[in-house]
Parts: structure tokens; sequence; C-alpha cells
């Protein structure tokens, strides 16, 4: 059967439903496939075919088979298109290389997750694919000094003791003194220390979210955010993200129509983006949220990482209101494989996020939160957060610099003051996940637009992750990505077009 010309057979895709498109398509071909109406063999139709058939984006396309591929479900092969590996045995599924599932775990396991990232590439590739600091900056020798006065210490048994589950005690102080002196945590405020800011996340959805509630989200907006909150049952309310981060005036009527139960905001050098809250947004955003009684998560790791200009009070320091619930992390300015982040919030929510945090893991490893306790007290940390600004700022003063040299005319990018990412938009027709696998033979990996959209799909949006790199890399994998951009625009350019000039 050729399954792709029986236009009867197309799916049936809800234009208006929470549900990302991507996701629609993919569990109408596995279902499709699980009962047998797709043997094993049959050929899928291709990616540009079927996304013409439906009015769709090629990548949306794109991210279903990718997801059906992980799943063992289908394969592609070079030249020829995807084929169905899976096949029933004995009522049974059996996906490719594994066998039939025993006991259904695949209906078991079926949940709403994103498109799985990328494959890792070697280490010799030019990565703007992962948002991590450079380990060649990591103060080794001082983090030794570190843990060898902690080693030396006459409570180390006490630390390697079970604790509290609000956090190793001493540092729990130290950051809500800290948080105070700032002004960012009242006598109404407590403080819990998470694994990261991803834990923080976490907890909070889980005490404030129930299955089918809405979450109104960036647009784009960081993968595991929009993975957690997904695979809670939560339906992500979009926000656009323009050159000044989230859009009030669409976050109003959101709130307006969705109802959402929470608002989750990274007002400093957003992720994907690199976009800032300018201050007057912050307080529109603020007085919104006050209004239709919804609480703010202010989700906070890059805030320390501003290379120039001036800093903007966070959320949590303007809102007089006790609506806003901060999440801070050490991993961006220090170690991310130590995992230790904090929440600031209501003391009312606080101890509920501490109940679902023992309940999860009983509490955060206390060596690494007493290792960081004296690389702060020490000050070792403040002289690593200093090298780390003027590397960064270099690093994205470089990015900056080959965006304009390397990248066609027609391309756009953001132009963030801090943190570790930016934006690329590539003229039209270009599409940044078909030109992906080419950067990649290369040696030059990305993230396109997809791996982030919630409902706004952009073809040649791409993330740049520039922390992690050196200089040179920087310039050499934008003299790459570029120069397969500009040959691509060239191909799809009618002969004697000219270039539009970037304005």
């Amino acid at each position: 059967m050729v399954w792709y010309g029986w236009m009867d057979a197309l799916p049936h895709l809800d234009h208006g439903s929470e549900v990302p498109l991507y996701r629609q398509l993919y569990e109408q071909f596995a279902e499709r496939i699980r009962s047998g109406e797709l043997g094993q063999g049959e050929r899928l139709p291709a990616t540009r075919e079927l996304a013409g058939s439906l009015g769709l984006n090629r990548t949306t396309v794109s991210a279903a088979y990718e997801m059906l591929e992980a799943e063992g479900m289908i394969a592609g092969r070079v030249g020829k298109g995807s084929f169905v590996t899976a096949a029933l045995v004995r009522g049974e599924l059996a996906l490719a290389g594994r066998g039939p599932a025993p006991h259904g775990w695949g209906a078991l396991l079926e949940r709403g997750e994103a498109a799985p990232l990328p494959a890792a590439l070697g280490r010799e590739t030019i990565s703007f694919a992962t948002s991590w600091p450079s380990r060649e900056l990591f103060p080794l020798d001082e983090f030794r000094a570190s843990c060898a006065a902690v080693l030396g210490r006459a409570d180390l048994a006490d630390i390697l003791q079970l604790g509290s589950p609000a956090g190793y005690e001493p540092l729990r102080r130290h950051l809500i003194e800290e948080a105070r002196r700032q002004g960012l945590a009242g006598a109404a405020d407590d403080l819990l220390i998470t694994n990261g800011c991803q834990q923080g996340l976490d907890l909070v959805g889980r005490v404030l979210l129930r299955p089918g509630d809405a979450v109104a989200v960036e647009d784009p907006v960081y993968p595991g955010l929009k993975s957690l909150l997904t695979g809670m049952g939560a339906r992500l309310a979009a926000v656009p993200v323009g050159a000044d981060g989230m859009e009030i005036p669409r976050l109003v009527r959101v709130l307006e129509r969705e109802r959402p139960k929470l608002i989750v905001v990274t007002p400093d050098f957003q992720n994907p983006t690199g976009a800032t809250l300018p201050m007057a947004a912050r307080r529109g955003l603020l007085e919104a949220a006050r209004a239709a009684g919804v609480p703010v998560v202010e989700n906070d790791p890059y805030g320390e990482l501003r290379y120039e200009g001036q800093p903007l009070a966070a959320l949590k320091q303007l809102d007089a209101n006790g609506g806003t619930v901060l999440l801070r992390s050490f991993s961006k300015a220090s170690f991310p494989g130590l995992r230790v982040g904090w929440v600031v919030g209501p003391k009312p929510l606080l101890d509920r996020l501490r109940h679902a945090k023992e309940a999860a893991d009983l509490h955060s490893d206390q060596l690494s939160q007493a290792v960081l306790l004296e690389f702060a007290e020490s000050g070792r940390l403040e002289a690593h957060r200093k090298r780390l600004l003027e590397a960064g700022g270099e690093r994205l003063r470089v990015t900056l610099e080959a965006c304009r040299e390397f990248l066609p005319a027609g391309t756009g990018w953001t132009r963030p003051e801090g943190g570790m990412n930016l934006w690329v938009s590539l003229p039209e027709p270009l599409d940044a996940g078909e030109l992906l696998p080419r950067a990649q033979k290369l040696g030059v990996a990305y993230l396109p637009a997809r791996y982030f959209a919630v409902s706004r799909q952009e073809p040649g949006g791409l993330r740049l992750s520039f922390a992690g790199l050196e200089p040179q890399q920087i310039r050499d994998g934008l003299a790459i990505i570029g120069q397969l951009a500009a040959a691509e625009l060239a191909s799809a350019r009618p002969s004697g077009e000219p270039a539009t000039a970037m304005v």
C-alpha cells in the first residue's frame, strides 16, 4: 500500500489545540503503527510532501518523525525515505531492535514529552548547542582547596549524615541573609535549597499545578521547562518573546483568555533568546499578575552574568504583594555539576515545597552545599565570577562580531548584554533544521527553533550558546554556518534576483 497516496488517510490536525502539531502528527502515526494499519516495511510520506499536503512547515513533520524514530517505530534510509520498522507480534508491538514490548510498557510510558534533542556529538565538534559555562575556566585548584577545608572540619561526620530537606543549614542561612540584604526576601519569606533551578521548577509545579491547568510561558522557551510542564499534564499558554522579552500586552490577553495558574518568566537574558525585560515591562507584568491573581515564578539562572549595562531590579524585589517566587542557582556562575540552587518565596508555599522535596529525594547533597559555602565565604566564588564575566563578555562580543561578518544579508539576531545565549533568525526561505545535518558533517552543532517552540514556528530560527566556546571556535563555527546559509540562499533564489541588504 502506498499510504501517502490516499488523501483521505491523511492525519487530521487541530490547529486550535494546545497539543503541538508535531505531537498530534506523531500520535496519529504511532497509533496507526500500533494498530497494524501501517505495517512493517511500509514507507511514510517524504517530509516535504507531507508538509505540503497538510499545510505545515517541514520542521513540524521532521520533529514528529524524529520522535517515531527515537521510539524504534520507523527508520530513515538515506535517499529512500522513512519506513515502518515496528511490527505486531502476538498482539504486542515489536520495536526495531528491541523485540516485543513486555507488559505493554509503550502504552504505560506514553505521555507528552517534547521532541528528543539531537544526539550528542564528539568533543571535537564546535557546539553552540549547550548552554554551559566553559570547563576551561573552572578554578580547579581553588575548588580543591575548598574541598580540603571542608574535609578537614571537625563536623564532617555531621555533613555526611542525613540532613534537613530545607538544605544544609549554614548555606541556607548564608543565602537568605544575602537575599534579605538585596531586598529579595522579606519577613514573610523563606528559602529552600534544591538540585538546581530545574528542581525548583519541578517542586513548584508539583505543589501548584494539576493536570489540565494552563501555565503562561515564553515562546520560544527553554526545552527543559517545556518538557517538565507538559510531563505534568499542564497546558502551555504561549506568550511571544520579542527583543525586550515577554510581550506584556500579549500576556494580558493570555491571562484573560486562558486563566493560567502560573506565569513562568526569565526576565534576565532569557533562554533561548538572550532578551531582558525592561523595567517598565517588569512593572507591567507584576501588575497584570496581581490583577489576575496569578503567581509569578521568576526563573533567574543567568542574572549574575551581566557583561555590560546596568542591572535591573528582580521581579521579587519589585513585587510588594508577595506573589513572586524566585529561583536561582550556583550552576551558571560556578560548577553546574554540583546541582545547587534555591527557591525564595512566601513561607506557606515554601513549607509545601519542603514536604514535596522530602518526598522526592530527602534533601540535596550536603557535601556539595558545604563546599560551595566554603567557596563563597573564602572569596573564591566572587573571584571566579569576575573571571567568568570578563571571559563571557569577550565571547559575546566575538559572537556578535562574527554574526555581522559571516551570516548572510537578511539575517537578524538578538543583542543581549549578558547570559549565555542569543537568537538568530535566518532569512526566508532558509530552514535551520534542514541546515543542521550539513553543519554537523562539518563539525558544527546548534539547536534549531523547533526545540524551543510552544505555538509559533520559526523555520529560520536557531539558538547560539556561546559561553562554553573559545573565541576562535566561535568565529570558525559561525563562518561555517554562514557559508552553508549563503549557499542555500543562493540556490533558493531565482537566477538574477539580487540579495536584500539587512537594515
